[in-house]
């Protein structure tokens, strides 16, 4: 994947808040700096992972998937594989695997970002979120790494963690902070 692809995704993200005010900066900065921010063994600083928030039909809930691994509550997404052109085909890449939908984008470009730690075989790292908004027809499945999956209400997001919190307001209409 080139830069240049990821930049071009970046321009259409509307922070909600200064939190991602700032992540938006770290990712446009690690685009600059040395080394291949898409390589998932890059540990320092970490690297860009790529996911969508999936819209139920009636716009009213969003698609939520227990990771196995994580053993929590998510968004689809996961790493950007060599294979995937853009930051979008990585995020319909995940949606199908882990889903079984076929994810239509709303909106062009990305939705949110979101920087955060993870550890991963014991190193802690950082992933550079970019996140998508997206529909889809059909009923999904759990998938590739996948223990559950759920739609979850605004009420329901919105007692989980930022991460989930920010996006569900942004794409469900609820007040900002």
């Amino acid at each position: 994947m080139e830069r240049r692809a990821l930049a071009e995704a970046l321009v259409t993200v509307v922070p909600a808040d200064d939190t991602e005010g700032e992540a938006l900066a770290r990712v446009q900065a690690l685009l600059v700096g040395g080394g291949d921010p898409f390589d998932r063994d890059r540990l320092d600083p970490g690297h860009v992972t790529a996911s969508a928030f999936v819209l139920h039909p009636d716009g009213d809930r969003m698609l939520l998937i227990f990771h196995r691994k994580l053993q929590r509550w998510l968004q689809p997404g996961g790493h950007v594989e060599p294979g995937d052109a853009t930051p979008w085909a990585a995020a319909a890449r995940e949606v199908e695997e882990e889903t079984g939908l076929v994810p239509e984008p709303v909106g062009e470009g990305a939705f949110d970002v979101d920087v955060h730690e993870v550890a991963h075989d014991g190193h802690l790292h950082v992933h550079f979120a970019v996140r998508f908004l997206v529909g889809s027809a059909g009923e999904p499945h759990a998938g590739d790494g996948v223990e559950d999956i759920r739609w979850a209400t605004l009420a329901e997001l919105d007692s989980m963690e930022e991460s989930l919190r920010r996006p569900a307001r942004k794409a469900l209409g609820g007040s900002g902070g």
